[in-house]
């Protein structure tokens, strides 16, 4: 049975940082490519990054050179460290993975099986 645990999440000003964890169990996070969405109320759902099995990265313009998806195998976990926070970042986030291998470069939720409860963050001006 796949599980994926969030944490990190909280409360921080503008332009803080927080670091959000994914851990698996169930599941490989070298395996196929796991990613982060995060879903604001009233809003839909965003992909905001996605690492491939390969190692590479792919990022939503909004989110690009200030959050960094990467992945630690060694402890079966998955991170998304987040820089320069702005208010609109604020919103429920989420971890999700692939159980197949699909290489195509977007962050689509039709991509993941699997997915996490989710961890609030919160960004205050």
């Amino acid at each position: 049975q796949v599980q994926l645990v969030e944490s990190g999440g909280g409360s921080v000003q503008s332009g803080g940082s927080l670091r959000l964890s994914c851990a698996a169990s169930g599941y490989s996070v070298n395996r196929y490519s796991m990613a982060w969405f995060r879903q604001a109320p009233g809003k839909e759902r965003e992909g905001v990054a996605r690492i491939f099995n390969s190692g590479g990265t792919l990022y939503a313009d909004s989110v690009k050179v200030r959050f960094t998806i990467s992945r630690d195998g060694a402890k079966n976990t998955l991170y998304l460290q987040m820089d320069s926070l702005k208010p609109g970042d604020t919103a429920m986030y989420y971890c999700a993975a692939a159980r197949d291998y699909n290489p195509r470069s977007v962050i689509s939720a039709d991509d993941c099986a699997y997915w996490g409860q989710g961890t609030q963050v919160t960004v205050s001006s």
